[in-house]
C-alpha cells in the first residue's frame, strides 16, 4: 500500500471540492506533506498547490451488551486536505 490509502468522500468534502478545489485523503501516518503532494500528482495527474494534514488519535469505545461490557479502540489515522490548481478536478468515480 502506498502513501494514499483512500479518498474521503463525505458531504463536507464534496462541498469543499466544488467550491474551493480541495480534496481529502486518508494517508499513511508517517507521510509528510511533500510525499503526499508527490503521490497525489502522480496518481491523479493534477497540480497540487497546498497540503494540510490532520492527525486523529484513536478513541476508546465501550458498549454494554447482554453478555457484558465490551470495550475496544478505534484506529488512529492521518487525513490530508489537498488544494489543487484552478480548473483541474479529480474524479473518484471514473473507474467504478
Amino acid at each position: 500500500m502506498g502513501i494514499i490509502h483512500k479518498p474521503v468522500i463525505t458531504e463536507k468534502m464534496t462541498t469543499l471540492s466544488e467550491k474551493l478545489n480541495r480534496y481529502g485523503f486518508i494517508v499513511d501516518r508517517s507521510a509528510n506533506k511533500l510525499q503526499i503532494k508527490q503521490a497525489v500528482e502522480e496518481l491523479y495527474g493534477v497540480e497540487v498547490l497546498a497540503v494540510n494534514t490532520l492527525t486523529y488519535a484513536g478513541k476508546k469505545k465501550t458498549r454494554f451488551t447482554k453478555g457484558g461490557v465490551i470495550s475496544g479502540k478505534t484506529s488512529a489515522y492521518k487525513k490530508a486536505i489537498v488544494t489543487i490548481a484552478e480548473g483541474e478536478t479529480i474524479d473518484f468515480y471514473s473507474n467504478i
